[in-house]
């Protein structure tokens, strides 16, 4: 094997790759802070979510006994397993530094803040996941918003046709 070829896969190997997103939260709250966490799996669960049988919809992260865990991320059952398997809904722990569940302890009992998981992406070969603090929006801007989208995808449209 060449240095080249050494090369290459060390950078494949440190990209991050993505695995899975929740486009709804970007909808649905105003997205204030992110931060990245490590989540504790199971063997099972790993194998799965390369397999790519994961759904972040609807899911968010709650502060319990210190710690902070995510609900309602679903991953499917590995398509290879034998007797092993595991709860496809189960709360999951995120692993994070102790100041940083401190302070997300501290602004989630803020009025209206919440803990959204944002996406999910492997990053060294080790499953991450990008959990937001978050704060609802209303119905006028969920408005505004598709507004907006509807008002660049009009301009992009507009200006590949003046290009033609």
């Amino acid at each position: 094997m060449s240095a080249q070829d050494a090369e290459r896969r060390r950078e494949r190997k440190r990209a991050e790759r993505n695995i899975a997103e929740n486009r709804k939260a970007a909808y649905d709250y105003h997205l204030v802070e992110t931060f990245e966490a490590g989540i504790a799996l199971v063997g099972t669960e790993v194998k799965a979510i390369r397999e790519g049988r994961v759904n972040l919809r609807d899911s968010y992260a709650r502060a319990e006994r210190g710690e902070i865990y995510v609900h309602g991320v679903h991953i499917g059952a590995y398509s290879a397993r034998g007797y092993a398997d595991h709860e496809p809904l189960r709360p999951r722990k995120l692993l994070l530094h102790r100041s940083e569940i401190r302070k997300l302890i501290g602004r989630t009992t803020e009025r209206g803040m919440t803990l959204v998981p944002v996406r999910m992406y492997f990053k060294d070969g080790r499953v991450k996941i990008a959990v937001s603090l978050a704060k609802g929006k209303k119905s006028h801007d969920r408005r505004e918003t598709i507004r907006r989208r509807e008002a660049e995808r009009e301009t992009r449209a507009a200006v590949k046709e003046r290009g033609r």
